[in-house]
């Protein structure tokens, strides 16, 4: 692809979606190990960049969730926030609050913002867990979603996530995102 700058000179692009994705969630701090940009890969078992953690599930298929506490996205209300994790490969950010704005960009991306049904469900979650979301056959305005936890011992715990998708919303979700949704 090539751009016509006003000065007249052409420039190639690409679009800068990729390069900003390198700054996605690289001020979280880890549960796990305490550190910031620093999660582990579960194919490798070792530590690395969220970004490029991301990436490498990205490219093997592997579909991956944000687990955070209250307020999610306070201060981050631009698109970006919300295409980063969608162009990553994320597939749901699960809280125990969003900020408004937030949380209706990442519906908007056809990312599933959810939260916890019950608070004290976030305490559940632990590092290596894998997520499965039931119920997105069904999935409904005001019907919650079910999350199983299945912990690396084996055990597993499940819980209800609350949405607040209407119809509307749905259809961006299953579509992919609201732009999808609309090209369709």
């Amino acid at each position: 692809n090539r751009a016509l700058l006003s000065s007249g000179i052409n420039a190639e692009y690409g679009g800068h979606l990729n390069n900003i994705s390198n700054n996605f969630l690289i001020t979280a701090v880890n549960s796990e190990n305490g550190a910031m940009n620093s999660i582990k890969n579960v194919t490798s078992g070792e530590f690395g960049p969220v970004p490029a953690t991301a990436r490498d599930y990205k490219a093997a298929g592997i579909g991956w969730v944000v687990v955070g506490d209250e307020n999610y996205g306070e201060g981050s209300s631009r698109e970006h926030a919300a295409l980063e994790p969608r162009h990553l490969g994320g597939k749901a950010i699960i809280v125990r609050s969003f900020a408004r704005i937030h949380e209706t960009n990442l519906k908007k991306q056809g990312m599933l913002p959810l939260t916890f049904a019950d608070p004290a469900d976030y305490d559940k979650v632990q590092p290596g867990d894998k997520v499965s979301l039931l119920g997105l056959t069904d999935f409904a305005p005001g019907v919650p979603l079910t999350c199983k936890l299945t912990h690396t011992d084996g055990s597993t715990d499940e819980f209800s996530l609350n949405h607040t998708f209407n119809e509307n919303q749905i259809g961006w979700f299953k579509a992919g995102s609201a732009l999808n949704k609309m090209a369709s």
